[in-house]
């Protein structure tokens, strides 16, 4: 086989290997994002009520200065 040739497939194969790393480290981000979201939104708990339950204006006054 030529050199080239041999330097090129093993290029590709580096380059096939970081993409699937990067794929798998950006996956894992966004479902830890998610799962923030989730939790900020009061979500993650499997019996947690629908922020549509809550009466009228509650929340609507969040200090967020703190």
């Amino acid at each position: 086989m030529d050199m080239s040739m041999v330097s090129g497939i093993l290029a590709a194969q580096s380059g096939n290997l970081q993409m699937q790393v990067a794929t798998t480290v950006l996956k894992s981000n966004l479902d830890a994002e998610k799962s923030a979201v989730m939790t900020l939104l009061g979500t993650g708990q499997q019996n947690a009520s629908s922020p549509a339950n809550v009466a009228a204006g509650i929340g609507g006054n969040l200090d967020v200065t703190a």
